[in-house]
């Protein structure tokens, strides 16, 4: 049986850590380990995640100290985590249900298949049941990298080999170095993916990167460093990039 290892990076979130631990704790994929890398909070998350650690014996990896943000904590996850293949769940957000992980796997049961990816919600951030926005990732194609394509960051597993081969984030990218890892995996990499078309992911809104103007602008900047840095595409890429996530609030 493959072995799945979830990553969070975590900084003061109290309020929402303890449900995104239990979402991966409460899957019905038998074989998961959850690595935690908290950035030394100081509004008692570090308290509530030690003693959801002391629960769960093994199943969870947890590290509290100083980093560089969270593409250096997600790095360091990777390091510290022992799976076949890698995914990630993000501090404030929750898998749709108790199957995500075992449909994932299931997926991965074909060994041509390097990554594994489905659709996400981003939901209010009080009342999760309230959907704002609704990413329908679709099937992969090469071609369509260059018209801006890619999937939901928490929603994409990939086998351990293609992170070891093409490397973790780019820590010089504050705001884009999910986009540029993709760019790298995909374009670069060459992966063969499997789609699930369904939501596997819930994210809460008022994430990093469209917290306000200057960030949306520095997201802007950083997604087209990343295109010309992998070769993908330039201005029109960014421009479809943008364009392509309207017709998800409709």
């Amino acid at each position: 049986m493959l072995k799945i290892s979830v990553i969070t990076a975590a900084h003061n979130r109290v309020g929402t850590i303890g449900e995104a631990v239990m979402s991966v704790q409460q899957q019905t994929y038998s074989d998961v380990e959850h690595v935690v890398i908290d950035g030394a909070s100081s509004d008692g998350t570090v308290a509530l995640l030690k003693s959801l650690a002391a629960e769960m014996d093994d199943a969870m990896i947890f590290v509290s100290e100083q980093d560089k943000g969270i593409y250096d904590a997600l790095n360091k996850g990777f390091i510290l985590s022992t799976g076949d293949i890698i995914g990630l769940m993000h501090s404030d957000d929750f898998y749709t249900d108790e199957h995500v992980l075992a449909e994932v796997m299931a997926a991965f049961n074909d060994p041509a298949i390097d990554a594994v990816y489905g659709d996400l919600e981003y939901v209010d951030k009080i009342d999760t049941s309230r959907v704002v926005r609704h990413w329908c990732s679709g099937q992969y194609i090469p071609d369509r990298l260059a018209w801006g394509w890619m999937p939901p960051h928490p929603a994409l597993f990939l086998r351990r080999q293609v992170i070891e081969q093409w490397g973790g984030y780019d820590t010089s990218f504050r705001i884009a170095a999910d986009y540029d890892a993709i760019l790298r995996y995909f374009g670069k990499g060459g992966l063969r993916a499997s789609y699930i078309p369904r939501v596997l992911v819930k994210m809460r809104v008022g994430g990093e990167s469209n917290r306000s103007l200057s960030k949306i602008v520095l997201k802007s900047r950083e997604d087209y460093r990343a295109l010309k840095k992998n070769g993908v595409g330039g201005l029109g890429t960014l421009a479809w990039k943008n364009v392509s996530k309207i017709c998800q609030f409709l």
